[in-house]
């Protein structure tokens, strides 16, 4: 009876967390300019493995929409955005562009708990290779990345 009562009482708790609003809803801004991509396959494995965090082209799936899960999928969404944003290129003050093939190349982009739903965002080696010369075809490379690499 006691475990009845315990799951009767995290069931509310689940239902009740659902009214409390991450503090922005889930839309997806009008995209204003993008960068001049070096190619299309560029453009395409970029919005296939970063645009849902990196662009107003975010596609917020079932989940997104439950939380606590979509607590973190607005913060992460809205984080992503702030550094790096395609959909407000030459717009946004702060666009981290030059910083986009370090974060890929040292696996900080993308998160390995993004690519759990998303398997269509992991790129195989060679669509790897070919994404980070893109990215810095694209929007250059930091300085201090260019003398290590």
């Amino acid at each position: 009876m006691k475990k009845y009562k315990l799951l009767g009482i995290l069931v509310l708790i689940l239902i009740a967390i659902q009214l409390v609003p991450y503090g922005k809803d889930h839309s997806n801004p009008a995209v204003v300019v993008e960068p001049a991509w070096d190619t299309p396959k560029t453009r395409e494995l970029f919005f296939r493995a970063c645009a849902d965090c990196h662009s107003h082209e975010t596609k917020w799936p079932w989940y997104s929409h439950i939380a606590p899960v979509s607590w973190l999928v607005a913060s992460d969404v809205d984080e992503g955005r702030e550094h790096f944003n395609v959909s407000m290129w030459g717009i946004q003050a702060k666009n981290e562009g030059e910083e986009a093939a370090k974060a890929f190349r040292e696996e900080e982009m993308q998160p390995w708990l993004y690519k759990i739903p998303h398997p269509e965002a992991k790129l195989s080696e060679q669509e790897a290779g070919q994404f980070l010369q893109g990215l810095v075809a694209t929007f250059g490379e930091d300085q201090e990345d260019n003398e290590h690499h």
